[in-house]
């Protein structure tokens, strides 16, 4: 079968791999879609965190069962979404129901190889059938459910005020996601495209440019208050040691985004404001859920998330393309 590894920092190889055999408890999925995602490219560019090449990238996967197998209900074309985060299902963040940051956690595509393939064999245990929704749909779900798990995490949004640091694939759902379930959405970046793409197509109330005094426009938006939630969704050392100065007293700031290497804060800055810092890691089934849910809804502007395509035979050419900032890259789709 084809395959595509990335052997080393800015280094993508086609080769031909010998077509996978299920273990126990697996099914073989063939891969019809690829969503391109940041640690893809942070991985391509030799700085993501928790990695080792070579590598076969991709775990925003988009596939059907190749082949039924008889514990499995799902049967053979069945169209299904990869949860690709293999779990052990026995420390004790899996049994607390925390499988998004298991103790021996492996992702597909990052610690183990993943989806940039013609075949696959998953655990049956993270698949989850989607028969209802399109290849497309089916391939942005996992970053989608990366925005619906940091938004769990900061419980009920309703009539809350949230900024969004970072208009990239997981800030955008965030956006559309927290205007959904109730809150007033402030969209933050560096570059004005996307925050106009934010507020036209994602529906954020307003966007503010992080190069022009962001903090005191949005203060006059929110009457002084600044904003109840911030979401940092950029991953840069710097948005995410200043994006607390967006959060108002007793709010709460969540860390979606992640840098390889050590961050700090004013540690009064953030201590009068007494701010809930949390961390958030990958996404459960239930995240996966209510995103296809969101998708099943039409909540998601599937067509203005994915903004460039190409087909698996010039990934190698075109990858570094859609990895430059000024191609204003939300989400890449890989079709086989």
């Amino acid at each position: 079968m084809k395959t595509l590894i990335c052997e080393s920092p800015g280094k993508f190889e086609y080769t031909e791999t010998g077509i996978p055999r299920p273990e126990d408890g697996e099914v073989l999925v063939k891969i019809n879609k690829i969503g391109i995602c940041g640690t893809d490219i942070h991985a391509f560019a030799g700085n993501q965190a928790f990695f080792s090449y070579p590598r076969i990238l991709g775990h925003e996967l988009a596939g059907e069962i190749a082949e039924e197998r008889s514990f499995s209900a799902m049967k053979t074309g069945s169209r299904v979404a990869v949860i690709p985060y293999l779990h052990c299902g026995k420390c004790k963040a899996c049994l607390y129901g925390k499988t998004n940051c298991c103790e021996s956690l492996k992702v597909l595509g990052v610690h183990t190889d993943g989806g940039m393939r013609e075949f696959l064999s998953v655990p049956a245990g993270n698949l989850i059938m989607t028969e209802e929704l399109t290849d497309d749909e089916i391939a942005i779900i996992e970053p989608l459910a990366i925005g619906a798990h940091a938004i769990r995490r900061s419980g009920d949004l309703r009539g809350k005020t949230v900024a969004v640091v970072g208009c990239g694939p997981i800030g955008m759902g965030i956006i559309a996601q927290a205007g959904t379930m109730g809150a007033r959405v402030f969209a933050l970046d560096v570059q004005q495209e996307k925050l106009i793409r934010a507020q036209h197509s994602f529906k954020a109330h307003e966007g503010f440019n992080i190069k022009e005094n962001p903090i005191e426009k949005l203060r006059e938006a929110t009457n002084g208050h600044l904003a109840d939630i911030v979401f940092d969704a950029t991953g840069n050392k710097d948005a995410m040691e200043n994006g607390h100065q967006f959060m108002g007293h007793g709010g709460i700031y969540v860390l979606v985004g992640l840098y390889k290497d050590n961050i700090q804060f004013h540690h009064p800055s953030i201590h009068a404001k007494e701010t809930t810092l949390l961390c958030s890691r990958n996404a459960t089934k239930e995240d996966f859920q209510k995103v296809i849910q969101h998708l099943k809804d039409k909540n998601i502007p599937t067509e203005s998330y994915i903004t460039h395509r190409m087909p698996f035979e010039e990934v190698k050419q075109q990858f570094g393309k859609i990895a430059n900032p000024s191609e204003m890259t939300i989400k890449a789709i890989i079709e086989m």
